[in-house]
């Protein structure tokens, strides 16, 4: 098999022989430009699996050379060669499209493992052109404009290795994304390490993040490895990050810098290969300006945003998604999937949805144990008139027409009153037999049972 090509571009001879050994030693061929002109006329000549960049040139920038083969080869992987302790100048490189940056002066490993990370994303992307998107296709759910984008940016983000922060409403998914972007990158074959901030309790935050060793405080019986010791060589996902406390964010901040971490009661740091996501449906910026969230470490994590839409932002999603959850629900149940009525379907797609996907799931899971088995409709849905899309107060503000006035019967209630009547008649008519009543309205006896218990009819 040929030989992976490496573009080295760098004006100090010392930092390029370096470069040129050790790639060699990686059985990696090499071809080095002191400056960006003479990088153009390699890359005009030859064909590269990767580009190692230092950022100062002397005619020019090493920025200017990542934004020209972003836009003439974007499947090439471009690392950058920052100064050290210059995190600023690196977070620019990754917002402009490197793939990761290494720090001089030159660490070997961290060297090493970047362009093994590198070349893996130019051969996955050579394998399977064609069936890259499949992934993000099948998991992320929806034909809307919204999500179409936010699967491009998952494809386009995966091949990097630059932390992002996933915003968006509780419900939305954000982690399936954060999974998504995960799978779809280099460190896929490693461990995704989901973590939700807030479930942590705040005295045992550093040695859950970092581990401790065995007698560094009580009940520390033996030595145990934290969150960034299992997610290294992967990715670690940090869930609800605006609830970390200011203390937890300041380790936290230099752990992420300089790729390494110390276990609580150790006298040593312990360098890490992690790849860090972040997800909040918080405002981070609020929290940064209210002093609860450091703005060092916000703009650490927030090298490049990626917005999940909420349900409200892609309605001609819904017939999709509840399709898909009802067939999902209904395999757990071990029951046959019920059809959703046009009149259920319509109705759902007039609902707010403040709790997005999750409540969505969560709605369609109480309707399947409300209706007959066979289809659901819209009074099994249960919704609220109040949250129709276009009348709820967040949306139109306190004066709008549409949000039912004082007095006024709310679809909640119709809903239940409409209910009410049907279960009385129809035990009037069966001599209040439940099994026959419960065949009158089309619906299985533990549903009536169900219905009898929440209206409180004897």
């Amino acid at each position: 098999m040929s030989k992976n090509q490496v573009l080295i571009v760098d004006d100090e001879p010392d930092i390029r022989e370096l470069l040129e050994l050790t790639l060699g030693r990686m059985n990696l061929e090499t071809r080095t430009a002191q400056n960006v002109e003479e990088a153009h006329h390699l890359l005009e000549q030859f064909k590269f699996d990767l580009c190692l960049t230092d950022m100062r040139l002397p005619d020019g920038n090493g920025l200017d050379l990542v934004r020209h083969i972003q836009g003439k080869h974007p499947q090439m992987p471009v690392a950058v060669i920052t100064a050290h302790g210059s995190m600023e100048a690196a977070i620019t490189a990754l917002k402009a499209g490197a793939f990761d940056f290494v720090s001089k002066p030159l660490d070997v490993n961290d060297l090493r493992n970047i362009v093994r990370s590198a070349l893996k994303v130019g051969q996955s992307q050579a394998a399977r052109p064609e069936t890259v998107r499949a992934p993000a296709s099948q998991k992320l759910l929806g034909h809307s404009p919204a999500i179409e984008k936010v699967r491009i940016l998952i494809e386009k983000l995966a091949r990097g290795q630059a932390p992002v922060y996933i915003h968006g409403e509780s419900g939305t998914g954000k982690e399936l994304v954060a999974r998504l972007i995960h799978e779809l990158g280099p460190r896929a074959s490693n461990p995704f390490v989901p973590v939700n901030c807030g479930a942590i309790p705040e005295a045992l935050m550093e040695s859950e993040f970092f581990g401790h060793r065995k007698g560094s405080f009580t009940g520390a019986v033996a030595d145990k490895d934290g969150l960034f010791k299992a997610a290294d060589g992967g990715t670690l996902f940090l869930d609800e990050v605006g609830d970390l406390p200011l203390h937890m964010q300041v380790k936290l901040l230099r752990a992420i810098q300089e790729k390494s971490i110390r276990p609580v009661g150790s006298q040593n740091e312990v360098k890490m290969d992690v790849r860090i996501l972040s997800a909040t449906h918080k405002d981070l910026q609020s929290l940064v300006q209210e002093g609860h969230f450091r703005q060092d470490l916000f703009y650490r994590l927030n090298v490049i945003e990626l917005h999940v839409p909420s349900l409200r932002e892609r309605p001609d999603d819904i017939a999709l998604l509840a399709e898909h959850l009802c067939a999902r629900l209904a395999q757990t149940l071990s029951m046959t999937a019920p059809r959703l009525t046009p009149e259920a379907l319509e109705t759902l797609q007039q609902y707010d949805f403040p709790g997005n996907v999750r409540e969505l799931e969560n709605i369609l899971e109480r309707a399947m144990t409300l209706c007959d088995g066979h289809e659901i409709t819209a009074l099994d849905l249960q919704l609220p008139i109040s949250l129709k899309r276009g009348t709820s107060t967040a949306s139109n503000g306190p004066e709008s027409s549409m949000t039912p006035q004082s007095g006024e019967e709310t679809l909640d209630e119709y809903l239940a009153r409409v209910e009410e009547n049907a279960i009385r008649d129809a035990l009037a008519r069966s001599n209040q037999n439940k099994t026959a009543a419960a065949k009158l309205l089309g619906i299985t006896f533990r549903a009536l049972r169900y219905k009898l218990e929440k209206l409180g009819i004897d």
